[in-house]
């Protein structure tokens, strides 16, 4: 199938290349160049600007076009504009981390223009190159049917399912992430714990890598752990400060707006606040999974 991409970024140009992996044609427009020679070296065809990308893309018989950039106005503006210059049946894929309510607002107004817009909730991180995306969407069925060729390459297997109306793609995502909190949170404790019996100067590469092999507890975020803790046991290059993008805080706003006890992810979301007052070792643990699955920036000391 042929598709066009928007964002070459740490998800965007991976997911460029996978599809060129399944010999999908592969349309990209992107402002740095490296990053488009990179997708071109690879068999895609590159474009930086705008304009000639849209042009190319209204030849194609129902255009598809993946947005993969940062979430908010950046990604609204760009969705608005593709609502003006591509032609009607055209397919826009928000593949970033929207707030729900944006996606519900955006395809309506894109609807206007008789275009469809899926949001797509994306969950993989810096893995799903090798591994398969777990892809979650939302919006109209009928666009979501025609693009399954290409869902079922960038996923893994049955690593993608369709959600619902418009916004439901991106609300299960947010509902994820939240969950990726909690689940952050409760590893980067337990070592820490593990950390404080100096007695027993307890091995976390070892016990990572133990509990990865059946215990009731393995997972890929126990994974990533075991190869962090196997290049820096101390984490001593990390600054235990720990960014939020999001998602939680919308996960604790829609738990409070429908009456939902959520105890463990608004903790999580309430101790990466308290990070960046005061360091601890959990702090160093959450700020290098953040890395390893998601390629998130980490502050060095």
């Amino acid at each position: 199938m042929k598709i066009a991409i928007i964002g070459l970024g740490k998800m965007g140009g991976k997911i460029a290349l996978r599809l060129l992996k399944y010999n999908h044609k592969v349309f990209v427009y992107e402002h740095h160049q490296d990053k488009i020679d990179l997708i071109v070296k690879h068999g895609g065809t590159g474009f930086n600007e705008m304009n000639k990308f849209i042009e190319e893309i209204n030849t194609h018989e129902t255009p598809i076009v993946w947005v993969m950039i940062p979430s908010g106005d950046i990604t609204n503006n760009v969705l608005i504009e593709l609502g003006k210059k591509l032609k009607k049946g055209s397919i826009v894929i928000d593949g970033g981390n929207s707030n729900y309510k944006d996606s519900i607002r955006t395809a309506s107004l894109l609807k206007e223009k008789s275009i469809h817009l899926l949001d797509i909730g994306t969950s993989g991180g810096l893995w799903g190159f090798e591994n398969g995306y777990c892809l979650m969407a939302g919006g109209d069925r009928e666009a979501f049917d025609i693009i399954i060729p290409l869902l079922k390459d960038l996923s893994s297997e049955k690593g993608y399912e369709y959600m619902g109306k418009s916004g439901s793609g991106h609300f299960v995502k947010m509902v994820h992430n939240g969950i990726e909190y909690g689940m952050m949170q409760s590893y980067a404790e337990g070592f820490e714990i593990l950390k404080s019996k100096g007695e027993f100067n307890i091995n976390l590469d070892k016990v990572a890598n133990v509990w990865q092999h059946g215990s009731i507890i393995e997972s890929f975020l126990l994974n990533l752990t075991k190869d962090m803790f196997k290049d820096d046991p101390d984490l001593s290059g990390v600054k235990g400060w720990v960014e939020d993008s999001g998602e939680g805080r919308w996960t604790v706003l829609e738990a409070l707006e429908n009456n939902v006890s959520a105890p463990i992810i608004t903790l999580s979301l309430m101790q990466r606040f308290r990070s960046r007052k005061e360091e601890t070792f959990t702090d160093k643990v959450l700020a290098s999974l953040r890395n390893e699955f998601g390629g998130h920036s980490i502050k060095e000391k």
